[in-house]
């Protein structure tokens, strides 16, 4: 990692700048020709100056003349700078690396802010008015030299949506002052870039699916604008706006959009849907994005572009790659040609869902200003400690020799409860620079991403979400700055920013950093020991089904997260098996992390009930903040309440012992009970807990037409699997020896399939694939007599699966996935990767190891629902079984039919 200097030294005390007179004399000094940078950074300085009494001016001159100056500004190569600064510091300056600066007082009293570029002049300007600030008074002398670590450092803004728009999909959202009243606000825009550049961040993403056909017309393709004139001219403005005040600040404006995506009226017209995953690359779109991407980088020539290849196109493969080199960075170089520039504007590829490695091999022969970016902990945070398979890839994505992005991303399981760990934040930071070589950060809104700008706080007038999580980007961007800062000095740093803040001293300062850094420990502890995914299905705050801990496989548990994002231990199924089998334990443990967060909660009650009473200023927000910490408490408890009982109940699994479950009983009810305080906490004070509240949403329950987003709705929930519960223990111990439940086959319903003939029925022995004589050995009772589709394997896996039918009645289509990761196996569907994974309903597994086919892993069944009318289903390359049709009205029990022989279904104890 590479080691900068910073060090600053006070001398010449005697040297008093006091008086009027000598305040008058401080003027700023910077060259006619100065970049803008240059001169929103001299005028930062003005600013600072004139707040605290000194009449000062900025002059422009080529030279500083000869005499006694006040403040000379510049890059360290300016004319301004000719002959004034010592040859050691101009040295230094000028060998540092991108956006490094110094600040030097001479023996007469003059500051010089040399940058080795506009950028680092910038910053010099931001120390020197910070300083300002800070103390009231112009520093007597200065001798510092500093530079950032990290080489990219910037936040990102959503042009997203909490739900869909009407006739749209998933992350298809044009920009219109209907949709995005904010986007038009330049107040607004202006307060964001302030706060940016007060970070020191420099660079912006904008996030949308497809956002060309919102901000220019093509030629060629005049019908795929998505908006009106007036609408396509206020987007042309306020894009220039924004590009134009970013720059000022040392800010590049980065556009992200997803592949392949296109524009509504140009799917209508051509008979195409807005984006289809299993569509392979046809000229048509090719030609239309090219053209697009070509515009756009012509009439906007100083934005940067990110490319997310995965999640609308199939993901890892050829495809990505010929996308990628054939469509995106031709349009780019379109673009440049046709603006006449020769300087190639940053292309960012987001790993997710491709191959970025074997990407980057093929692009960097065509273009050279290439980075790479990817997840920190998924789409969550979870630890400071990532390891595996996760790592790995990070390490060689930092290999090719570009930059690659750290993303902290969407923060699923920290919102909406306020979060300021710096220990955390620090550490996360350092682990970037030392375990994934990352040298950039890429940073999501600490809450509420889909429902930007606001905050989800219940207030009269909405909170901005930049003004509530001021310290998540303070955070941040100080240890992107610089990772190796003293801790004990860190603490002082951010008692005395907390004291200021909510006007008490430093010791209830340093009482609100202790509460924000035990309560930042529970819910990253919380996911990485218990959830089902890093992703953004899973709203953690809202809680968790007992199955869900007791029978994670069942719900796609997301095994990354434990193997990479979590330091080494054991999931609670593994725990209990372990403890049955009286084995011992590796690493952290379910019954640890119970105790810890638990812990962490009392000690954050605590130390924000000593600040409460030292606080003076912005009181309102401190008790929405001391109320966040009493959710923590709740939160954690009920955890670590329904994890105890957990324990019981999978004993409970191996034991046959209803006594277990009596056991676990008192647990449950205390779960319960803690989930009702945060429903006290939470009921007035929020609006929702979730801020995407569509049908990816999946854990702890679906999300549709905006249910399930509030604790209050979740407390019937658990509620009635308390009882439930309670009633099946009292069944059990009624229940007459030898009595069984009694199984209901599925029945099928005749559907027309128009492109296949072959069927077969679901039975023992029934041969499953029309060009193999794999026949069925085990099937589970539900599934018998239903009508598969027999289909060859061999193209399944080369083409994929395309099924096209009628139906006059609604059903369900059951598909079957092998329960193993294998090129040759079609993947089941996954939210983390695939945001259209849940468009039928189809992302949960409805029977677990259903099937066994002779030479192949377990099946889980899946089902896709449709309603009445002719459909085309495409599936991914990959080997699949489809097992036939039923009535969609027909109630699947979800269970494991265990025929993989790792024991019985027991969530029917809850549902």
């Amino acid at each position: 990692m590479r080691k900068f200097l910073i060090f600053i030294s006070c001398y010449f005390l005697s040297i008093s700048f006091s008086s009027a007179g000598n305040r008058a004399d401080k003027n700023i000094l910077i060259s006619p020709a100065a970049h803008v940078r240059v001169k929103f950074g001299a005028d930062q300085v003005l600013k600072a100056l004139n707040k605290i009494g000194y009449q000062t001016k900025i002059i422009q001159q080529t030279k500083a003349g000869a005499g006694k100056l006040g403040i000379v500004i510049g890059i360290f190569s300016d004319a301004v700078m000719a002959g004034k600064l010592p040859a050691a510091v101009k040295n230094k300056v000028a060998a540092a690396k991108k956006e490094a600066y110094t600040i030097y007082t001479d023996k007469n009293g003059t500051i010089y802010i040399a940058g080795h570029d506009a950028s680092g002049t910038l910053y010099g300007c931001i120390e020197l008015a910070d300083q300002i600030k800070d103390s009231g008074k112009l520093p007597a002398a200065l001798s510092l030299t500093d530079q950032p670590e990290m080489v990219l450092r910037g936040t990102c803004i959503g042009l997203q949506k909490p739900d869909y728009l009407p006739g749209h999909d998933v992350y298809e959202y044009p920009y219109t002052p209907e949709t995005f009243p904010w986007l038009y606000d330049k107040a607004l825009w202006i307060k964001y870039l302030d706060m940016m550049v007060e970070n020191r961040y420099n660079s912006l993403y904008l996030w949308n699916g497809h956002p060309f056909s919102s901000l220019l017309r093509l030629k060629t393709y005049p019908y795929a604008v998505e908006v009106d004139d007036a609408t396509l001219k206020k987007n042309e403005d306020i894009f220039r706006f924004l590009t134009h005040e970013a720059d000022k600040r040392g800010i590049w404006v980065i556009q992200m959009f997803y592949n392949i995506i296109i524009p509504k009226p140009f799917a209508d017209k051509h008979g195409l849907k807005t984006q289809d995953r299993n569509r392979p690359i046809i000229p048509l779109i090719a030609d239309y994005t090219q053209k697009s991407i070509a515009a756009f980088v012509e009439k906007y020539p100083n934005v940067g572009l990110m490319v997310a290849l995965g999640e609308a196109m199939e993901g890892v493969g050829q495809d990505d790659i010929d996308w990628f080199t054939k469509t995106i960075i031709p349009g780019v170089k379109d673009g440049l040609k046709a603006a006449g520039i020769k300087e190639e504007p940053p292309i960012v590829l987001r790993a997710h869902d491709t191959d970025a490695p074997s990407v980057m091999k093929a692009a960097l022969p065509l273009y050279k200003n290439l980075y790479t970016e990817n997840k920190f902990n998924g789409e969550a945070l979870t630890t400071y400690t990532p390891r595996g398979a996760w790592a790995e890839l990070n390490r060689k994505l930092a290999d090719i020799g570009t930059v690659n992005i750290s993303n902290v991303h969407i923060l699923a399981n920290l919102e909406p409860f306020r979060y300021g760990s710096a220990d955390f934040i620090q550490k996360s930071v350092q682990a970037m620079n030392k375990i994934y070589g990352a040298k950039g950060l890429h940073l999501y809104p600490q809450a509420s991403y889909w429902d930007w700008p606001y905050a989800a706080d219940n207030v009269k007038d909405r909170l901005l979400e930049v003004d509530r999580d001021w310290i998540w980007y303070k955070e941040w961007a100080r240890y992107s700055w610089n990772s190796q800062r003293d801790r004990t000095q860190e603490i002082n740093y951010w008692g005395k920013a907390l004291a200021n803040k909510y006007g008490t001293n430093l010791t209830g300062g340093k009482a609100i950093l202790n509460a924000y850094e035990e309560s930042g420990e529970i819910s990253p502890k919380l996911l990485r020991r218990y959830g089902i995914t890093d992703g953004n299905r899973q709203t953690l705050t809202l809680g968790m089904l007992m199955t869900q801990l007791i029978n994670p496989f069942r719900y796609g548990v997301f095994t990354l997260m434990y193997e990479s994002e979590a330091p080494e231990g054991e999931m609670i199924i593994d725990y209990a098996e372990k403890e049955w089998k009286k084995q011992g334990h590796i690493g952290e443990t379910p019954v640890q992390i119970a105790k810890e967060v638990v812990a962490h909660g009392q000690k954050a009650l605590a130390a924000i009930q000593n600040a409460a009473p030292t606080v003076t200023k912005d009181t309102a927000e401190f008790n929405r903040l001391k109320n966040d910490m009493y959710c923590y408490d709740a939160m954690a408890n009920f955890y670590a309440e329904k994890v105890k009982a957990a324990l019981w109940i999978l004993r409970y699994k191996y034991s046959n012992n209803v006594a277990d479950l009596d056991q676990a009983l008192p647990f449950l009810e205390k779960s319960v009970a803690h989930y009702a305080n945060l429903v006290k906490y939470t009921e007035k004070t929020y609006l929702y807990a979730n801020s995407m509240q569509t049908k990816q949403r999946k854990i702890p329950m679906r999300g549709v037409d905006k249910t399930f987003i509030h604790w209050r709705e979740m407390l019937p929930v658990f509620t009635k699997e308390l009882n439930h519960f309670k009633h099946s223990i009292d069944s059990l111990k009624s229940v007459k020896q030898g009595e069984t439940a009694k199984i209901i086959n599925y029945k099928g319903v005749a559907v027309q399939v128009l492109n296949h003939t072959a069927s077969y029925t679901i039975a023992k022995d029934a041969v499953v694939f029309s060009d193999t004589t794999v026949k069925i050995k085990e099937v589970a009772d539900e599934l018998l007599g239903l009508k598969g589709i027999q289909l060859s394997k061999a193209s399944q896996i080369k083409n994929g699966t395309e099924i096209k039918f009628t139906t006059a009645q609604p059903v369900k289509l059951l598909v079957g996935f092998f329960n193993q990761k294998n090129a040759e196996y079609l993947a089941p569907p996954q939210l983390e990767t695939d945001a259209s994974a849940n468009n039928y309903g189809q992302s949960e597994i409805k029977i677990s190891n259903a099937l066994v086919a002779a030479g192949f892993p377990p099946v889980n069944v899946h089902a896709y629902s449709f309603a009445a009318g002719t459909h085309t289903l495409n599936l991914g390359k990959g080997a699949c079984l489809v097992l036939g049709f039923i009535d969609d009205k027909q109630e699947l029990r979800i269970f494991n039919a265990g025929l993989d022989g790792h024991g019985k279904d027991i969530d029917w104890l809850f549902e």
